[in-house]
């Protein structure tokens, strides 16, 4: 068990927050700090660079996206880490560099 998952599951313990930490209310935790992560970027061009305190913004919204992955993983009983491996290696096969190299259409469409 990596470092930030047996932190993040002491501090659940410590305040008894397990009682509300059903699946569905930490997919909805999630989908709620990847909002959060898209709003920092609502007002720039993609031309803009982020201000110090975009990026100070932009690290503490992932590390809440990342706890939640990390906890609705933990407790659906999927080793995200696996899953993510697994998840590349089939994209890979989706998207071969041949076909897919400085493409940025869907698989679908290659």
């Amino acid at each position: 068990m990596n470092n930030v998952l047996q932190k993040l599951l002491a501090f659940r313990e410590a305040r008894n927050w397990v009682q509300y930490h059903k699946p569905q209310n930490l997919a909805q935790s999630l989908m709620l700090e990847a909002a959060e992560v898209l709003e920092i970027f609502q007002w720039t061009s993609t031309e803009d660079s982020l201000t110090n305190e975009q990026k100070e913004a932009l690290s503490e919204e992932l590390a809440d996206v990342y706890n939640w992955v990390l906890l609705l993983s933990h407790d659906i009983g999927i080793n995200i880490e696996e899953a993510a491996l697994k998840k590349i290696d089939k994209n890979d096969k989706k998207y071969p560099v041949e076909k897919s190299h400085g493409s940025a259409k869907k698989y679908t469409k290659l």
